[in-house]
């Protein structure tokens, strides 16, 4: 402004308007940009830096962890778009870091060891002890099971680019480094849980099953026992059929103050059912695998015989575990003193004889529509014995 109150030197002579103009305020427009300029940094050294700038939506511009993920995509101009961006690439990796956790093995070991664990307490119930060494079994057991299956879509990339193309290794969604970090910060996870439990039984149970999967998996000397169906069929029968039925029960029966092997029958049963259920799925699942593990070299069974020749041979041996599971629970003695209700009754024998029987006739009938020429037809089979592998746990509880 060039009035002579901020020019600093004499007004010229002029008319008295001239003069009463001369002596009144800026306007307020060019007032208030001089004021703001003088104010502004100021109030910005008093009171922190100003407010995010709002984007054109009224909503405050992303910062953080949004605003990094926003950024990277190149999306920075809306907030909303921002976010929305952030949100799917975390839904997209949610959904990668579950396929990779081979989510029907993860149903498999919980149903496995709460059912195993019911089966321990029997009737010593569930103390407070019992509930925390459930906890512990399921949740170092998880672990374990994400760092198994980990290790064996390090070492079959290329296989799993033919036969699971789904999987995240194989569809480039993780990387290896990437896979070998989830698989060494999972195995830690386990035991250290296994350690601060301080129960002997789950540290033995979780050590075998790495060994056996590491044997399994990997690419070394005297190891990748997967080639061989015998040693194959082999390390599956021995975590699913041995380790998880005997490990889990001594460490619950350990937690409840019961007797280590007190429920010597049932176990017994469950552990021959479950030897024989777990040779049916190591060879069930090589079924839909024939083409890559042919590309591969891998000589399994199903590569030697045929699709439908294994197929109605593990058929066959399920029939065969349902039909002695109907006779276990037709012939069950009476139930010792202090056992639940419905056992004292006599309930229990009657639903494992009626269970294994439904169990049978599902088999059969489902088997009957499966078309073995088809890879996805198998694939739907071997997804639906997980299914009844699923089911007869929970039969379990009723064995005692």
């Amino acid at each position: 402004m060039m009035s002579c109150s901020f020019a600093q030197r004499p007004c010229p002579a002029g008319s008295a308007r001239q003069r009463a103009q001369a002596k009144q305020p800026a306007p307020l427009a060019r007032r208030s940009s001089v004021h703001a300029k003088t104010i502004a940094p100021a109030a910005a050294g008093c009171h922190g830096p100003r407010a995010a700038v709002p984007t054109p939506t009224g909503l405050p511009r992303p910062r953080g962890l949004v605003a990094a993920a926003a950024q990277a995509s190149g999306q920075l101009g809306d907030g909303v778009d921002g976010l929305r961006s952030w949100l799917a690439q975390a839904a997209l990796a949610v959904d990668a870091f579950v396929r990779f956790t081979r989510p029907h093995t993860m149903l498999g070991t919980a149903v496995s060891i709460v059912s195993i664990s019911c089966l321990a307490a029997g009737t010593w119930g569930w103390p407070p002890a019992a509930v925390t060494a459930l906890l512990q079994a399921l949740s170092s057991a998880l672990l374990m099971n994400v760092s198994i299956v980990g290790l064996n879509q390090l070492y079959d990339i290329e296989i799993d680019k033919v036969n699971k193309p789904y999987l995240p290794l194989a569809s480039g969604e993780f990387t290896p480094a990437a896979g070998a970090a989830i698989v060494g910060a999972c195995t830690l996870g386990a035991f250290a849980i296994g350690a601060a439990s301080g129960s002997a039984p789950l540290v033995w149970t979780l050590a075998v099953s790495l060994l056996l999967g590491v044997v399994y998996s990997a690419d070394l000397p005297l190891m990748r026992w997967k080639r061989s169906p015998l040693l194959a069929a082999g390390c599956i029968l021995a975590v699913r059929a041995v380790i998880v039925q005997v490990g889990f029960f001594m460490h619950m029966a350990a937690a409840v103050g019961a007797p280590a092997l007190a429920a010597t029958r049932p176990l017994g049963f469950i552990t021959g059912f479950m030897l024989i259920f777990s040779v049916v799925i190591a060879l069930f699942k090589d079924i839909p695998d024939v083409k890559g593990d042919k590309q591969a070299g891998l000589a399994t069974l199903s590569v030697r015989l045929g699709e439908g020749r294994v197929f109605w041979a593990c058929v066959g041996l399920l029939l065969s575990l349902y039909a002695a599971g109907v006779a276990f629970g037709l012939t069950a003695p009476p139930p010792p003193p202090g056992a639940p209700a419905w056992a004292a009754g006599g309930l229990g024998g009657g639903v494992v004889a009626a269970g294994h029987a439904a169990l049978g006739g599902l088999l059969l009938k489902r088997a009957r529509e499966v078309d073995t020429t088809s890879r996805d037809s198998i694939t739907g089979m071997y997804m639906f014995v997980w299914k009844l592998l699923y089911a007869e746990y929970l039969l379990v509880p009723f064995l005692a």
